[in-house]
Order: C-alpha cells, then sequence, then structure tokens
C-alpha cells in the first residue's frame, strides 16, 4: 500500500532534504497551513491572486511586513520546491519598517543585570548581551561550545545554519566555571530545573521580568540584548566589519543600521532652543 503525503509532510520532508532550521521548518509549515486554509481546495494550483488576497488578509488583520514575507517565502518555497510548478508567482515582498531598533544603554543593562537575583537566569543575560546572541543561541549552549581560556563562544547552527565564534568578556569566566562544572561537554549551559534545555519563551520572561523591575520604559525585547552588544562596540571604535563578523550578518547592511543609533557627531550637537 503506497502512503500518499500530504502538501504539508511533503513540504517538511523537501525542507529536511535540503538542511532547512528546524526553526525555518516549523515557520515555513505554519506559514503553509494558513495559507492552505484561506485557499481552500486545490492547494497544488499556482494561482498568483489567490496568494495576493492571502497577504492582503494578513495585512488586514495587522501582520507586520516580516510576517507577510515569511508567509510569501514559505508559499513560493512550496510552489517551487513541492509542487515543482512552472508558474512564476511574482508578488514582491512587503516593505520592511525603517524604525531603529530598540537598544539599552550600558547603565540600563547593568540595571538589569543588578536586580536579577537569581545568578543562572543573571548569567544567561549577561552572555546574551556580553556575546551578541540571540534568544534561541543562548538557550541551545552546551557546556563544550564554550571556551573559557580563549574567552569565546561557539554558536553552532545559527541562523541560516551556520557556525560563528563570539566573544566573551573575563568578568564572566568564573561564573560560567561555577555553572558549568562537572557537567559533560554536550550538557545545556542553561539547564531548565528538570535538567533539559531552557525554551526560548522562559528566556524571553527573565528577560520582561528584569525589565519590569528596572522600570525601563523602551519597548526593549530579549533582542534588544543583541541590539545593545552591537551599538556599544561600534561606540567603542570597533570597525563595522568585525562587528558584521561577530553578529552572523551575512551583509554588512544589515549591521550598518547600527550606525544610524549610534552617531557621536549627532550627540555633539546642541539643539538651538
Amino acid at each position: 500500500m503506497t502512503y500518499i503525503q500530504s502538501p504539508l509532510d511533503r513540504t517538511e520532508t523537501e525542507l529536511r532534504i535540503r538542511n532547512y532550521s528546524p526553526r525555518t521548518r516549523q515557520s515555513y509549515v505554519h506559514c503553509l497551513r494558513a495559507f492552505f486554509s484561506f485557499v481552500g481546495a486545490d492547494v497544488e494550483r499556482s494561482n498568483e491572486e489567490r496568494v495576493r488576497q492571502f497577504l492582503l488578509s494578513l495585512e488586514q488583520r495587522g501582520a507586520s511586513p516580516q510576517t507577510r514575507n515569511i508567509h510569501l517565502s514559505a508559499i513560493k518555497f512550496y510552489y517551487r520546491c513541492v509542487v515543482r510548478s512552472g508558474a512564476l508567482i511574482a508578488v514582491p515582498a512587503a516593505k520592511k519598517s525603517a524604525a531603529l531598533p530598540a537598544v539599552l544603554s550600558r547603565d540600563e543593562v547593568r540595571r538589569m543585570l543588578d536586580v536579577t537575583v537569581n545568578e543562572k537566569h543573571r548569567l544567561l543575560l549577561a552572555l546574551a548581551y556580553a556575546a551578541g546572541l540571540r534568544v534561541s543561541e543562548v538557550v541551545a549552549l552546551r557546556v563544550g561550545d564554550i571556551d573559557l581560556p580563549e574567552l569565546t563562544v561557539h554558536i553552532k547552527r545559527a541562523k541560516g545554519q551556520k557556525d560563528r565564534i563570539s566573544i566573551m568578556p573575563e568578568t564572566l569566566r568564573e561564573e560560567l566555571s561555577r555553572l558549568m562544572a562537572g557537567k559533560g561537554g554536550d550538557a545545556p549551559v542553561f539547564a531548565s530545573a528538570r535538567g533539559g534545555v531552557l525554551t526560548t519563551r522562559t528566556a524571553q520572561k527573565i528577560f520582561e521580568h528584569a525589565l519590569a523591575k528596572t522600570g525601563i520604559r523602551k519597548p526593549a525585547t530579549f533582542h534588544s540584548l543583541r541590539h545593545s552588544f552591537a551599538t556599544h562596540l561600534l561606540e567603542n571604535g570597533t570597525d563595522v566589519r568585525y562587528v558584521q563578523e561577530l553578529l552572523g550578518h551575512q551583509n554588512i547592511r544589515t549591521t550598518q543600521r547600527y550606525t544610524r543609533v549610534t552617531n557621536p557627531m549627532l550627540k555633539h550637537i546642541k539643539s538651538p532652543l
């Protein structure tokens, strides 16, 4: 008996064959599930107008340009790589917002660390900031990824399935050494109470709790620690190309947006009032 895979299962299979990350696979399948629900029957028939109407419905429900673009990428992948349709879906990506990232000052980062009583939680926030890590990267760290003598962090299979090396400060060496003592190289650095890996949502809650305790009113998220890492390095005079390498950005223009946040010349200009 031949087993016929569903469109979503076929998509998952194709994504695995092409070595897409678990996060991307989950995102694409989620997006396609919403698209299939919208179009109803005959999901294998490529129809550009149906794609446009679906994206419009997302916009009308308040979805961000980034969210709509992820849905569009998933749909294009499905018709190009799963259905293997020759029909071109010539729908352009939504123009992304040019809003500046929410950046915490050095003092605000220090205040957040000071109010975080739990040592493991404080160390998680400190390392995420000090090494410029995404929330998914810091919770995935294994003991073997931390090189204490060299003060480096090996981030494995990060965004785009790429590895990179980042830095860490001497000030965290002793605390990390205590936290990792007696653990094998494959053990998580920041284990949950049950011994498994902390979830990204747990790490985000740790950040949100610390932010609330400080009373900081910026629209900051866990990712703001990474934004702050990049901004503070540029303020210190670090070459933008080195910052690009530490962040793992493929395109230097992604890194250069931080120069819009930290422009020393602008800070020296006094208001005429």
